[in-house]
This record gives structure tokens, sequence and C-alpha cells, in this order.
């Protein structure tokens, strides 16, 4: 059963986040330049403007979140107040999709505006602030997870249709050996943000494709939920035993969006997650 979790209407909105210290979804909304937080056991939500366009929010270890915008990584304290972790603008990119690693660096993701094939990144944030460019040949960075023993990296640069999963070298953390896990067929939408279940499973919004799926660490697709809207986004377990799976959804583009497009849905006992780590830094 698909419920709304959040009526909202993001332009683009996205990367959903559980935070369990404090009970809490992160999502953004990246064109609006938000970040939202939804509290489910009390319904209470704030709503934090970013200057800048902003593709991804993250919680920190010792409170606030780190930011992925328009023009570099930042952080906001516990308090509220910014500053730069790295800032490296480049005109035409934005930061788009990140996640944070087992070992608490960000995996941070950058792509063009006129999303161009080699206008977008991905790079290893560590949690003094230095980076370092992982891939440099992207379209659209997206998804990015990590299997339970933390031996798989899965990742998305959307206009492949390609779900690609790597090795991860145990004594550098690098992402070595890429090779396609899945192929989303023309038709069925192209694959966006991703989250892996406590079952090594790996769940993928479809970006025009109006479904979430599931496929098994062998690659093969074992579930699929239909959406009631046509672009989904992003997906994430929550909750107090991250068992509910929340979508992140868009209406940017759409000449009639779904009165739902813009929303953060949620499918109750869709699964059980993995908790997430914080970002160390």
């Amino acid at each position: 059963m698909i419920e709304v979790a959040v009526r909202e209407y993001a332009e683009l909105g996205e990367g959903p986040t559980w935070d369990p210290a404090l009970g809490r979804l992160i999502w953004v909304d990246i064109l609006g330049s938000r970040v939202h937080t939804y509290d489910p056991a009390s319904g209470r939500r704030t709503v934090l403007a970013t200057e800048q366009h902003v593709g991804a929010a993250k919680p920190r270890a010792n409170g606030g979140l780190v930011v992925n915008l328009r023009d570099g990584v930042g952080v906001y304290d516990a308090q509220g107040a910014f500053r730069w972790l790295h800032r490296e603008p480049v005109p035409g990119r934005r930061g788009n999709d990140a996640a944070v690693a087992p070992d608490g660096a960000l995996w941070a993701g950058t792509m063009g505006y006129d999303e161009a094939p080699g206008g977008g990144t991905l790079s290893r944030v560590a949690p003094d602030g230095t980076v370092r460019a992982v891939l440099g040949d992207v379209a659209v960075s997206n998804g990015t997870g990590w299997s339970p023993d933390g031996r798989r990296m899965y990742y998305i640069d959307s206009p492949t249709r390609r779900v690609d999963v790597f090795c991860v070298d145990p004594d550098t953390q690098d992402p070595v050996n890429r090779r396609p896990l899945a192929v989303v067929e023309d038709g069925a939408g192209f694959p966006d943000g991703l989250t892996v279940d406590a079952d090594g499973c790996v769940w993928v919004a479809l970006w025009d494709g109006g479904a979430v799926r599931r496929y098994t660490p062998s690659g093969a697709l074992d579930r699929i939920l239909p959406l009631p809207v046509r672009r989904p986004t992003a997906c994430a377990f929550g909750g107090p035993d991250l068992t509910d799976l929340y979508v992140t959804t868009a209406r940017t583009g759409l000449d009639r969006p779904h009165p739902l497009s813009g929303s953060v849905l949620v499918v109750p006992g869709a699964g059980r997650g993995l908790p997430q780590p914080a970002f160390a830094g």
C-alpha cells in the first residue's frame, strides 16, 4: 500500500535519508534550494533554504548536515552555521546525488545542467575536506550505495540506463572492477537514486518509469513497485525499524504532473533497510 508521507510540490525532490539520531527523514528539493526534514512520529517538518541548488543533504556525526551544493560541499553545524568544506565552482555544473560510505566519507556526484556526457564527476570527500576525483567521465551522477558487508559499491550514471557494481579494495577502499549489474530496458525509464537493503538487494527509482525496482545481488529483477507518479527520483528505508520505504518525486519538466508529483511517498513494511552512517566530518 502506497501512502503519502509528505504532501509537497517540490520541483525536484531527491535524496531521502533516514537520520536515526533524530528519528527523521531528510530530503531535498534540488531546484527549490531547500533541505526538508520530516518526523513521522510527530508529523513535524522543517525547511532550510540554501543559497544554491542543493543535490543532497546527509546527517553529520557531530550534528548538523553536510550538503552537496552547486559550487561544492559545505556543512551546517548543529546550530545552523554554514561553512564550505570544499568549494570548486565550475560554470554550468552543480552537485547532484551523494552518499556516505561505511568509513564516514561522502561520495559526492556532480552533473552539467545540460546533462552532457563527461560534464559530471564522482568524488570522495574525506572528513577533513580532502577531495579525490574517482570518476571523471560522467553525465548525470546519481545513486551510490554499498553492500551490507561493504565489499561492493553500486553506482548509477542515469543516461547509461545501467546499475553498475564495483568491488571495493579492502586496503584503499577504492572501487575497482566496474561492471553492469542490471540494465533498464528502453521504455521503462532511467535509473536514478538507489538504496541497498539488509539482504543486499538494490532498490532503484525509475525516472520517467513510474516505479521502484529491486534487483538481487546477482542482478535479477525480483520486485517492481508501481507508483502513481511518473518521476520518482530516489528511495530510502526509514522508520524506527528501517522497514518503511520512502520515495522522493519530481514535477519538473511535466506539462501535467500528477497531483502527488513532488511529494514524498512511503510504502510501509516494504523490506528491511540498512543503518546509514553519518558523515564523519
